[in-house]
């Protein structure tokens, strides 16, 4: 007795029509579920993590929503409102602040690490690693670029701090970023116009010297002090990271770099058309997976500057009723407008799996500042859902929680095991989903 034909709404396998030989595939038929089969065979999307910065703060009494409204039931106050399509996808987070932070003009040196500068005996300044590079460590092997910091050429007036952008290695020492949207795109997209052989050779080169180096820094170690000893073994790590660079670049040497959906930037923006283009860079590096750990130290000066407002920034952050608080107020309107694109963007963006990247992504954005260069109470807006963090919630922790435990939550929220970051005390518990 001959068994009966399987179902042809099966999604389980493509059909085959066989005859003398031969065998021709069906077409992939959306209509008999061929496309959630496709979704369930696409790789998981890789987990991306992005800070965004600036510096001044923000204004205080428009920017914080109401304390007396926590959790869900919350109302956007008008330095948010642009981002009122999505309420349901942003977390805002009051009562946070470093405890060791007591510099009123540096807006992010500290803000993504946490650390004590007076922490090393004899030393006025002292740094530790910032939350990102905890997230290159973790996700970085398998990109072209474990970390891109971006920075802005504005950074004095800006209100940032020492630093030459916002990350800072595992030595607490500064990473340097790229300048402007050019450099960025050039970096990050643009193939090298060098011969292979002539990279390669150049590589070799830089290993010798390093190693020449090397050879030359072991003959002083005897007879040093234990100062000396220090300088030289902080020495040696600076060999050993140049190594790793060295390392990551060789491996990338012979692969092209990708081809992104944006054009070459025009030089010389400045402002808000600086930021907004940043924004497109970093969606097209995430897209590609160029990088996945993306921070971006944002300009002040300039975005007021493109905003016709003539208050100084740091005049501005000075503010009281009258056009210091209006100029204020603005640039909060406009950091929100741009932040709203940019989560449209994300949004937009697909993954292989159908999800969108913003799906994929961890972002954060805020500032070491509150206001008037008070450092409590750090201005902290979460969203992105890759951190498995609760959305659309206001929440109001006890004063002076450290601003840490929210980097720690988020790490721990990406699969990153670590149990303390900076001077974290615990998880924040009510961001946890």
């Amino acid at each position: 007795m001959a068994l009966p034909p399987t179902p042809i709404t099966s999604p389980t396998r493509r059909r085959f029509l066989r005859s003398s030989g031969a065998l021709i595939a069906l077409p992939a038929l959306e209509s008999i579920g061929f496309r959630a089969f496709a979704a369930a065979q696409a790789p998981i999307p890789s987990k991306r993590m992005v800070f965004l910065g600036f510096g001044w703060g923000v204004t205080n009494e428009t920017w914080f929503p109401d304390k007396a409204k926590t959790g869900a039931d919350w109302e956007l106050p008008d330095g948010l409102k642009p981002l009122a399509r999505h309420r349901e996808d942003i977390t805002i987070v009051q009562g946070c602040s470093n405890r060791f932070s007591n510099e009123a003009h540096w807006g992010s040196t500290f803000w993504l690490t946490g650390a004590n500068r007076y922490a090393e005996p004899g030393q006025s300044f002292h740094n530790s690693i910032s939350a990102d590079q905890v997230a290159a460590a973790h996700f970085g092997g398998d990109t072209r670029f474990a970390s891109i910091q971006l920075n802005s050429p504005d950074v004095q007036n800006s209100g940032h701090g020492p630093g030459l952008s916002m990350a800072w290695d595992s030595r607490g020492k500064p990473m340097a970023g790229l300048e402007n949207p050019v450099a960025a795109f050039h970096r990050l997209f643009s193939d090298e116009t060098m011969p292979l052989s002539e990279r390669q050779a150049m590589l070799a080169q830089k290993r010798s010297v390093l190693d020449a180096v090397r050879e030359d820094a072991k003959r002083v170690q005897q007879g040093l002090t234990k100062a000396d000893t220090d300088k030289l073994d902080e020495y040696f790590q600076s060999i050993r990271d140049i190594e790793v660079r060295l390392g990551k670049d060789e491996q990338w040497l012979s692969v092209p770099k990708a081809k992104p959906g944006i054009s070459e930037p025009k030089p010389g923006l400045a402002g808000r058309e600086e930021i907004k283009v940043m924004y497109d860079l970093i969606v097209a590096a995430l897209q590609t997976e160029s990088t996945r750990v993306i921070t971006y130290r944002q300009p002040v000066g300039t975005l007021l500057q493109s905003l016709d407002l003539k208050v100084a920034p740091h005049d501005m952050s000075h503010y009281t009723p009258g056009d210091r608080m209006a100029a204020s107020q603005k640039r909060d309107t406009v950091q929100s407008e741009l932040l709203a694109g940019l989560i449209d963007k994300l949004k937009a963006t697909k993954e292989a799996d159908g999800r969108s990247l913003f799906d994929s992504t961890c972002l954060a954005y805020g500032s070491n500042i509150r206001t008037i260069h008070y450092l409590d109470n750090c201005p902290t807006l979460l969203t992105g859902g890759a951190a498995g963090i609760k959305l659309g919630q206001h929440i109001v922790l006890p004063k002076d929680t450290p601003l840490c435990n929210v980097w720690l939550t988020l790490l721990n929220g990406m699969g990153i095991d670590t149990e303390r970051h900076g001077d974290s005390s615990g998880v924040v518990t009510a961001l946890q989903g």
